[in-house]
């Protein structure tokens, strides 16, 4: 009987050694996931971000500026901004945004 016991505890003990071998990548282990994450960062993260910035400096054209309409609901200034003039937000652009009486340039 305790031969019996006791190779079952070895055969236990011998599969969960496995078993935690095998979820080491899963449990945080550093058994060379790594090299994959290496091979992904250069073969698809980076490409991707070429192609993306290639995109966006191929298709760039010149959008004709929407007419004014005065809004009464649209550039509330309700106090002033604390920068500059208190009226252009801090990523103002003049070319493309609107202050409450129109855009600042004509083009």
């Amino acid at each position: 009987m305790a031969y019996v016991l006791s190779r079952a505890t070895l055969q236990y003990l011998a599969k969960s050694s496995t078993r935690n071998a095998t979820h080491a990548a899963t449990a945080g282990g550093h058994g060379g996931g790594y090299k994959l994450w290496k091979k992904l960062s250069f073969l698809v993260a980076f490409p991707a971000i070429a192609l993306g910035m290639a995109n966006a400096y191929l298709s760039h054209e010149h959008h004709e500026r929407p007419e004014f309409v005065p809004y009464e609901y649209l550039r509330l200034r309700t106090k002033r901004f604390p920068w500059g003039d208190g009226q252009k937000s801090l990523f103002h652009n003049p070319h493309v945004n609107a202050l409450p009486t129109g855009y600042e340039e004509e083009h």
